[in-house]
């Protein structure tokens, strides 16, 4: 059986049983090895009572580098052997509500003030390296067992100093598998608004975070707790106003059984980890639809615009709002299942490139309007369409075509038209593969130049 021990690198055992004074590894390290959790990260956080400069010439007398050193908070980052370290002198922090750091921090030998600075109770779980056993002030034991997120004092309190513990609570809880207790659902829900004091690139982080949570421990469906986390403690409606509007508005029950909101959360459950952000928002304009005109048709054009600006306001990537967009916008494509078949080819030709994404969010869509887990129809029809065409031999990017632009020069196309033609050619052979030939290709082009 692995035991805590085992998991400390050699270079941090003789660290410390070369300090004067107790060393410990505290918070997630702790935490996963008591909880059964596996992860790839490799990055400690030690602490003791005792100085900064104390630690560092210890530290680099049993060969660690030290990167950096902060005397104010007593933080230490350190290097040995590609593993690296963060220490933290024993301290109490002292915060102004709204503001995200300490604004005086006080050292002490003190254990359980150092614990009860912290978050959470599983994060103030300490193991002494030297006498190989844990301390647990405030009973973060237990709760692992129990898989229950308490805050280390009163969670009004916990979250009224610092805003980005709401996210925090979405993502370690969802991450773990683990619930957060009724009282620090509440302490969390009425100081909401202070998510509002964060950077939006923190906010941006820790949601897409929650969106891939799963991938952290594997804990099936965990991005989906987190964000009903994120809906309960009232985070999301003040991070995605336009999102949650769609809260309690119903939908036609022959289709869903769930509201819009509700609809989405769950596509984002069944949806794979490439096109979350898509999945969340991919209904997004369906409550400016409601209210503004009583219907949802056209959602998705309204939806796009909507998503961009959200995407704008939480700076998330161009490569991301981009794909975003493009996935929100085609979600609804062939939904009746009555696009002819040549106009499939086309279209698919034409999206090539995140075809395989767009299927991936009609499916997830599906699966979330009934929580039905079987082959979407529509994806079925493309995917039989899709392996037609292939073998066929139908071109589906211009790489593919049997003829290129330096073809086009030399049959006396102008510049400024290659690119029409040859595109025009590519949408041809969806449904002509034979055309993909290159004689056939330049002579079909010779005519086409007179025409674009």
């Amino acid at each position: 059986m692995i035991n805590m021990l085992s998991l400390i690198p050699e270079k941090l055992k003789i660290l410390a049983k070369n300090c004067p004074f107790p060393l410990y590894v505290v918070g997630g390290t702790c935490r996963n090895f008591l909880a059964g959790l596996e992860s790839k990260e490799t990055d400690f956080d030690i602490c003791a009572p005792a100085s900064a400069e104390e630690f560092c010439n210890i530290a680099k007398a049993c060969g660690f580098i030290i990167s950096s050193v902060y005397k104010n908070t007593g933080t230490v980052k350190a290097v040995a052997d590609g593993e690296e370290y963060e220490y933290t002198s024993f301290r109490s922090d002292e915060y102004v509500r709204g503001v995200h750091t300490p604004v005086k921090t006080y050292f002490t030998l003190d254990i359980k003030k150092d614990a009860l600075r912290r978050d959470f109770t599983f994060n103030a779980i300490y193991y002494d390296i030297k006498a190989q056993e844990f301390c647990d002030p405030l009973g973060g034991i237990k709760d692992v067992k129990n898989k229950t997120v308490n805050t280390v004092r009163e969670p009004e309190k916990v979250f009224g100093e610092d805003g980005l513990r709401l996210m925090r609570l979405a993502r370690q809880a969802a991450a773990m598998g683990f619930s957060p207790s009724k009282q620090c659902l509440s302490g969390a829900l009425k100081n909401c608004r202070l998510i509002n004091d964060i950077s939006v690139e923190r906010i941006w982080a820790e949601l897409d975070a929650i969106l891939h949570a799963d991938l952290k421990y594997g804990i099936k469906y965990a991005q989906y707790k987190g964000l009903k986390i994120l809906k309960e403690t009232g985070v999301l409606a003040q991070i995605l106003p336009e999102l949650t509007l769609g809260d309690k508005m119903e939908q036609r029950p022959d289709f869903h059984n769930h509201d819009v909101l509700e609809h989405s959360l769950r596509c984002v459950k069944y949806a794979e980890p490439e096109i979350r952000l898509a999945a969340l928002l991919h209904d997004v304009g369906k409550p400016y639809c409601k209210v503004n005109t009583g219907k949802f048709y056209l959602h998705e054009k309204e939806g796009v615009q909507i998503a961009d600006k959200i995407c704008k306001r939480l700076k998330v990537s161009n490569y991301q709002t981009e794909l975003c967009k493009k996935l929100i916008s085609l979600h609804m494509y062939d939904l009746d299942m009555n696009t002819s078949e040549n106009k499939l080819r086309r279209f698919i030709v034409k999206n090539y490139s995140i075809i395989p994404k767009l299927l991936k969010i009609k499916q997830a869509d599906y699966s979330a309007c009934k929580d039905d887990l079987s082959a979407c129809e529509c994806v079925k029809k493309w995917t039989k369409i899709i392996d037609k065409m292939k073998n066929e031999g139908v071109p589906f990017t211009l790489k593919q075509l049997k003829i290129n632009g330096t073809d086009l020069l030399e049959l006396g196309v102008e510049p400024k038209k290659i690119g029409l033609i040859l595109n025009e050619l590519l949408r041809e052979c969806a449904t002509q593969p034979s055309l993909n030939d290159k004689s056939k290709l330049l002579k079909r082009a010779d005519k086409l130049k007179e025409e674009v």
